[in-house]
């Protein structure tokens, strides 16, 4: 099933995708629902976030090309973790679906996009094993992890760089049915693909995450985890469009603009 948060008429619910369609339920996916007879033209309704997680959970260099990009930039030989190691982002910085990035008018020209598998946790877990882990998980959605790198170099945190208010588009819907070893990451700019890699073909995948994160903290419904990227981004600029695309789950689609302009 695909999840999608929508207003439509001044009223903001669930509903779940059919087509080019969106039944709306009364509910929510994480407890009690039931269909309703309301139905809506996707192209007639506002996307919102699918969600606003209770801790929203991040994973830096998770694949082996972004990890060996990142280190011929420093000049240094890559270092290939030997662990899944876990970071956070802030809440302010999620929009939606086809709401713009906005770019603060002091930033330098090096903004930069990262598409991401998002995971949805779909109920209370903690201490979670390889073999019970993908217990937990309710559905996949997309991220664009986007940062300011000349922040990101001056700075000790990634408090601005890439928490920036907008920073963190998510969406457009959770698919419940994905298939991991089937998903390819697509993203273009403006049209033009510029990046393509298989999303499952991570350093750690989904579940020795889980089984990690979960030694030391609960997961809770609606918390989310960016499983990171692979490849490198060019310089976006005012007015660009990025498209990131995973296969078996949707597209999310933002514009990125410059404060002031």
């Amino acid at each position: 099933m695909r999840w999608l948060k929508f207003t439509a008429a001044g009223k903001t619910s669930w509903g779940l995708v059919e087509g080019d369609q969106v039944i709306a339920v009364d509910g929510d996916p994480f407890s009690e629902w039931q269909r309703t007879s309301r139905a809506h033209s996707l192209s007639h309704v506002k996307f919102e976030l699918p969600l606003i997680p209770r801790t929203f959970y991040c994973v830096g260099l998770n694949y082996l090309k972004h990890l060996k990009e990142a280190a011929d930039k420093r000049g240094e030989v890559p270092a290939v973790p030997d662990r899944p190691e876990i970071g956070y982002r802030a809440q302010n910085a999620l929009i939606a679906h086809d709401e713009d990035v906005v770019i603060p008018s002091f930033a330098t020209e090096k903004i930069h996009y990262e598409g991401e598998l998002v995971v949805v946790i779909g109920k209370k877990v903690k201490h979670l094993t390889k073999e019970n882990a993908m217990d937990c998980v309710f559905g996949y959605t997309i991220g664009n992890d986007v940062s300011e790198r000349s922040w990101q170099k001056a700075d000790r945190s990634l408090w601005r760089s890439k928490n920036a208010d907008t920073f963190k588009p998510m969406g457009p819907w959770i698919e419940t049915e994905a298939d991991l070893d089937k998903m390819e990451t697509i993203v273009r700019v403006n049209g033009k693909e510029t990046n393509r890699f298989a999303t499952g073909d991570m350093i750690f995948g989904v579940v020795p995450f889980l089984v990690e994160l979960t030694k030391y903290f609960t997961l809770w419904p609606g918390d989310v985890i960016w499983m990171g990227t692979d490849g490198a981004s060019p310089d976006i600029k005012h007015g660009d469009v990025v498209e990131i695309e995973i296969t078996g789950v949707g597209t999310l689609r933002n514009r990125f603009v410059r404060e002031g302009r």
